[in-house]
């Protein structure tokens, strides 16, 4: 079973990568993020194209923002959208729907960015965070969160520490949220096969940062013990953030049981040249 997610930063702009994508890819199980469309806007869109490729789907999705989907050629059962007495910054947002797919239980999961340390957003984001594990906690067994997590796991996965600092996605409270839900017995398939490598599934749209290589790790597949040994491939699909119209963020997929391109990784194809900048594009003089 091949899983993969994608924050795609608006499914109606990128609909002419996307399906290509999975024609070419042949994901089992795709989690999308930032869809940016409301659920039967979603379903007139793409309903007819993801059903002629065999996919089923589940949506949850408010208009102009956020939004989250999982579509599936392995079954969809369960779905549940939301989260039941989960917190909203002031109202619950869409941001988090699952669904059992070939046995396992997915969460395609948009963590609320935080915007700027110890602001309302940043306590909401680790608010939500913590209603997300106690979801997760009683998911049984196999499970996989896959998404944007919005939070890079430890320094090795951004493009300099240096240039982070006062920045959200790598502050301790950040991390130590992502910890508390990994302490349920999840792991970071990617990190786990490939420890040490320069990984990043997200590159800012200015100041040639892809090009350049300097990039976050902030789109996750955490998957429980009995799902991630499983695991034969896992890899960030860095071709898909190339060319025309591109997403700001790759995709990234995890092969279970077989690997149909081999065990390639960490990142196909391999990324450029690194280079290093003193700050961040949106950093404050």
């Amino acid at each position: 079973m091949r899983v993969a997610t994608w924050n795609v930063n608006s499914v109606k702009q990128r609909v002419p990568r996307l399906l290509p994508w999975l024609e070419q890819r042949r994901p089992d199980v795709v989690c999308l993020q930032e869809t940016k469309l409301a659920d039967d806007a979603f379903a007139e869109l793409l309903g007819k194209d993801l059903a002629d490729l065999g996919y089923e789907f589940a949506v949850h999705g408010e208009g102009r923002w956020n939004g989250v989907a999982i579509l599936s050629r392995v079954g969809l059962e369960d779905v549940v959208a939301g989260m039941v007495d989960g917190p909203g910054f002031p109202q619950p947002e869409a941001r988090v729907v699952a669904a059992t797919c070939g046995g396992v239980r997915v969460f395609s999961v948009y963590v609320p960015n935080g915007r700027e340390p110890d602001s309302d957003h940043y306590r909401y984001k680790l608010e939500w965070l913590a209603a997300l594990r106690d979801v997760v906690k009683a998911a049984g067994e196999h499970v996989i969160v896959c998404g944007d997590i919005n939070i890079a796991p430890a320094d090795e996965d951004v493009f300099d520490p240096a240039a982070y600092v006062g920045h959200t996605h790598v502050t301790k409270p950040e991390r130590d949220a992502l910890e508390e839900l990994k302490a349920l017995g999840l792991r970071d398939v990617v990190r786990d096969r490939w420890p040490g490598a320069r990984v990043f599934t997200y590159w800012d749209y200015r100041a040639g940062m892809f090009h350049q290589d300097l990039g976050m790790r902030i789109d996750l597949v955490l998957a429980s013990a009995p799902v991630a040994e499983r695991a034969k491939a896992a890899w960030v699909d860095r071709h898909a953030r190339k060319g025309t119209g591109p997403s700001d963020h790759a995709p990234v997929i995890v092969d279970l049981d077989t690997a149909p391109d081999g065990d390639i990784g960490p990142v196909v194809p391999p990324p450029s040249a690194p280079r290093k900048t003193k700050k961040l594009p949106q950093a404050k003089d």
